[in-house]
């Protein structure tokens, strides 16, 4: 499949090949929905925790003799039918959510949706990523001029577009990074559920082609 490559200034200068391979399958719908939801499982944080009988504060001692009182046996003052007792059965934040998802299905989901946003016309290749000065002004501008291009409208607004960089700690990172509508992140660590968050990808030249020949995809956990 080809698109068209664009340069800094927003302008058209070429076209550029995906590979059929990544960017060219069929849209399956459960496959995606299976791995999505699981690596939203796999994000999800437990943080609803009651304390119990052990963890609450007092009740060490026994607060009246066994016998002789007329009233019922208490061991102690925290058991979880006394008022400041522990909770029986609440929530413990050591429960987990992860979910195991097999590397190969997670692989071909992220090249489904990837499939899917190349034929919508969402994938962005430029031809380099080079500012004079690591100004988000400049990073900005560079966005508003490709948001003129036809089917690119859309990209300063909402969760505009994920920049895939071939390295962690590019300095061009350092441009994108208060822009709101721009979300940076390694090539090699994309993965479905971040793709799907943004309506435009962008790709530079040289980042795709290490993506395209790694197969685009380092953690099927992520």
């Amino acid at each position: 499949m080809k698109v068209n490559l664009y340069n800094q200034k927003g302008e058209k200068a070429g076209a550029t090949e995906l590979p059929d391979n990544i960017f060219g399958l069929k849209w399956n719908a459960d496959l995606v929905h299976q791995v999505v939801t699981s690596q939203m499982a796999n994000l999800r944080q437990p943080v609803a925790h009651a304390k119990g009988r052990g963890e609450v504060r007092g009740g060490g001692r026994k607060p009246w003799r066994q016998k002789g009182t007329g009233r019922a046996r208490h061991g102690s003052i925290r058991s979880p039918i006394w008022k400041g007792g522990g909770v029986a059965h609440g929530p413990k934040k050591e429960r987990s959510f992860k979910k195991k998802i097999n590397k190969k299905m997670a692989k071909r989901a992220l090249w489904t949706v990837l499939s899917a946003k190349a034929r919508d016309g969402e994938i962005i290749v430029l031809d380099d990523i080079k500012f004079v000065e690591l100004k988000t002004r400049l990073a900005s501008e560079m966005f508003t001029r490709l948001a003129k291009q036809e089917r690119l409208e859309r990209i300063t607004k909402g969760n505009g577009v994920l920049v895939a960089l071939e390295e962690k700690y590019g300095a061009a990172r350092r441009a994108f990074r208060n822009l709101p509508y721009v979300g940076v992140d390694e090539a090699r660590n994309l993965n479905a559920h971040e793709v799907l968050q943004y309506k435009y990808i962008l790709f530079p030249k040289k980042a795709l082609e290490v993506f395209s020949a790694k197969g685009g995809f380092a953690s099927g956990e992520k």
